[in-house]
């Protein structure tokens, strides 16, 4: 019993933390970000050679590794890239970039509240 309360209480903490918006934030990512970015790497060679943007689960397995020990900064970067990426500021591998060329900015097409869910539920999710 008592692990099912603390289970509880650490989901409700979590949610709470991000603002409650972990739901919408997911809403967005799906509705502004899913046009591009797969959830996770396919299966198969033609799924792989039809990606048009690296897999987001990739994504953050690189910003993870950027960002180890430090949530808060890991999405001040994910927010400032989205809205102004650069070759320079990219976590990832260069021939990541030559494949798929570089983020265009979302500047116009997503509002900094949208991106902060957005950016919640990537890190509540892939952290």
């Amino acid at each position: 019993m008592k692990k099912i309360f603390y289970t509880s209480s650490a989901m409700l903490f979590l949610t709470l933390s991000h603002g409650g918006n972990i739901d919408e934030g997911k809403k967005l990512f799906e509705n502004k970000c899913t046009a591009c970015h797969t959830v996770t790497r396919p299966n198969t060679t033609e799924a792989m050679n039809a990606l048009i943007a690296p897999p987001i689960q990739g994504i953050m397995l690189h910003m993870n590794m950027n960002f180890e020990n430090d949530k808060k900064a890991m999405m001040i970067f994910l927010k400032d890239y989205v809205m102004n990426p650069s070759r320079e500021k990219a976590l990832c591998m260069p021939q990541k970039i030559d494949r798929f060329g570089l983020m265009p900015s979302l500047k116009g097409t997503v509002s900094p509240e949208e991106l902060d869910k957005i950016a919640n539920y990537l890190s509540a999710t892939y952290y």
